[in-house]
């Protein structure tokens, strides 16, 4: 019996540890990459899997039971959103604790708060191997200016003790070295994946989601899947469909997502005499076999990294009208699979989305070209492209 322990022990310090740090497991794009990540990266056996982050969720969603199926899971209650100096600093001393405690060979940080925290606390716990995923920079264009100079500092500055980040598109290493952010040896291109087989084949009968959420049968449907939050611009999509009913009387509009703008946009629906076209379906488990009955998907974020939902809707072979931001414009290549419009345009949206309804032998081919094109976001690469990294930096002794 002490025999097979002792196994088991040292099979278990075979392993590369490695502990994941992010703010909070709200359903999003960047809390999808990191769990996938994780719980391919732990399938393997190669890895032991950490995921830690702060307890906080929201409307959006909660991806915690999630995140505790696919590896071990820690949740710090002092790591949280908001900046806070007390909780920081508590947040910040138990992350070093806990690092040197748990021994990790490789410390992953995603999302900018926890990037930051979680970086100088693996420096001081003596971590070896540490890493960060940019899903998008804290800084933007929306923000006071400086604010915005004081988390480029912060990143400058965070990077020197960095081995590695990680862009989920080109345009968020563009934007970092456009800032100043390092050069390029400093970062590397994995993109988020996603299921890709849950959204080319659901299990779904058309005419039955369409029954089940009151749409008639002949009716074209304009779909996103998004949070209601500012990033995401809500407001702009049911602006741009209180456009297209104008040409498109009979068009339907479907949003599928909660956040902590739902009361304002549900207003804003009534407000435009849209409350008997648009759906908010909330938070659905359901998303690949919803979106089915789209003729076009629609996003119109303000910034992005690379959104996981623009891959999600090429691997359903629908034409996309989406912002011409950060990675929108990697995963939509306007006129071939779909058509980009200026952020905050929501005519302009609306003008791309009426052709796309006007034109449905066109529609149908972007959709077709942007399904060619989507293994490039797979998650088994995403996990093989992670584990070549990490064993990079380990044989480099970095």
């Amino acid at each position: 019996m002490n025999r097979k322990k002792t196994i088991m022990s040292k099979e278990k310090q075979s392993k590369i540890r490695v502990l994941h740090i992010i703010t909070r497991l709200i359903i999003g794009g960047a809390q999808q990459n990191t769990i996938l990540s994780a719980a391919g990266l732990n399938h393997s056996g190669v890895y032991d899997l950490t995921i830690l982050s702060g307890p906080q969720t929201g409307p959006e969603g909660s991806l915690i039971d999630e995140a505790s199926s696919a590896c071990k899971l820690e949740i710090l209650p002092q790591l949280r959103r908001s900046i806070n100096p007390y909780y920081d600093l508590i947040a910040f001393i138990k992350l070093i604790m806990f690092i040197k405690k748990g021994n990790f060979d490789i410390v992953h940080t995603h999302s900018s708060k926890a990037g930051i925290l979680g970086r100088w606390a693996a420096k001081l716990a003596g971590t070896k191997i540490i890493v960060h995923t940019v899903h998008g920079w804290g800084h933007n264009d929306f923000q006071y200016l400086l604010l915005r100079l004081l988390y480029i500092s912060l990143e400058k500055l965070t990077l020197l003790i960095t081995n590695k980040l990680i862009g989920v598109s080109n345009v968020n290493i563009e934007n970092g070295l456009a800032h100043g952010i390092g050069k390029e040896s400093d970062y590397c291109l994995i993109r988020s994946g996603i299921e890709l087989e849950r959204f080319k084949h659901p299990f779904c009968n058309q005419e039955q989601i369409r029954k089940k959420w009151g749409i008639p049968a002949g009716a074209a449907v304009v779909g996103t899947v998004t949070r209601l939050s500012e990033q995401k611009a809500p407001f702009d999509f049911i602006r741009s469909c209180a456009i297209i009913t104008k040409s498109n009387p009979e068009a339907r509009f479907i949003i599928v997502g909660d956040g902590p703008l739902r009361s304002e946009a549900e207003a804003l629906v009534n407000k435009w005499g849209l409350q008997n076209r648009l759906i908010f379906t909330g938070l659905r488990s359901d998303v690949p076999e919803i979106m089915q009955i789209f003729n076009v998907f629609a996003l119109s974020s303000l910034w992005e990294g690379l959104p996981r939902v623009l891959p999600q809707a090429m691997a359903s072979r629908l034409p996309i009208a989406a912002t011409n931001i950060d990675g929108n414009a990697e995963a939509v290549i306007n006129e071939e699979n779909g058509l980009l419009v200026p952020a905050g345009d929501y005519n302009a949206l609306a003008k791309s989305i009426i052709r796309l309804l006007d034109d449905p032998q066109t529609a149908k081919l972007m959709g077709e070209k942007g399904s060619k094109r989507v293994e490039e976001f797979s998650v088994l690469l995403m996990v093989n492209q992670i584990d070549l990294l990490y064993k990079e930096l380990l044989s480099c002794g970095k």
